[in-house]
């Protein structure tokens, strides 16, 4: 899948699919959520839902844009126990983004940089990077938090 450019825009393309599920396993909600990025989807979540007659179920939405209309059906029909699927058109601003290294004592951590308008917004560190460090320090994914916060002078 390739990202969204760096500068700031708006996709108007988009589309939010979503089905309801009440009957479907979570190590298959799991394979699915993979699947669907791994096929295109920019976005993947659920979310805990009551149905009718108060079954509990899960609230499955993707977003994608138009082009992926077809696969994005295939997928769902095939892999989770949909009997319909509802989608309609969204539009997404996308903040231009940036991304720098911060050095902490266990090494370095890419941070993600968003702009408004030219205007620095918000910057957060890369997850996989915290987590990497996290996993071969053996300490805690909080503590490489505090750290970058830390180098960043927050």
């Amino acid at each position: 899948m390739n990202g969204p450019p760096d500068h700031e825009h708006i996709d108007e393309q988009m589309v939010k699919m979503e089905v309801n599920l009440d009957d479907i396993s979570g190590e298959w909600l799991g394979y699915v959520l993979d699947l669907l990025i791994e096929s295109g989807a920019n976005d993947v979540y659920y979310t805990p839902i009551f149905m009718k007659k108060n079954r509990p179920g899960i609230l499955l939405q993707l977003l994608c844009s138009q082009q992926m209309i077809p696969k994005m059906k295939k997928i769902l029909f095939a892999e989770t126990t949909t009997l319909g699927i509802r989608y309609y058109p969204l539009t997404v601003h996308r903040l231009e983004r940036s991304f720098f290294n911060v050095h902490t004592q266990w090494g370095n951590v890419t941070i993600k940089r968003g702009f408004h308008q030219g205007l620095p917004m918000q910057h957060a560190p890369e997850y996989e990077d915290c987590r990497k460090i996290a996993v071969q320090n053996d300490i805690p994914l909080k503590r490489v938090y505090e750290e970058v916060w830390k180098c960043l002078g927050e």
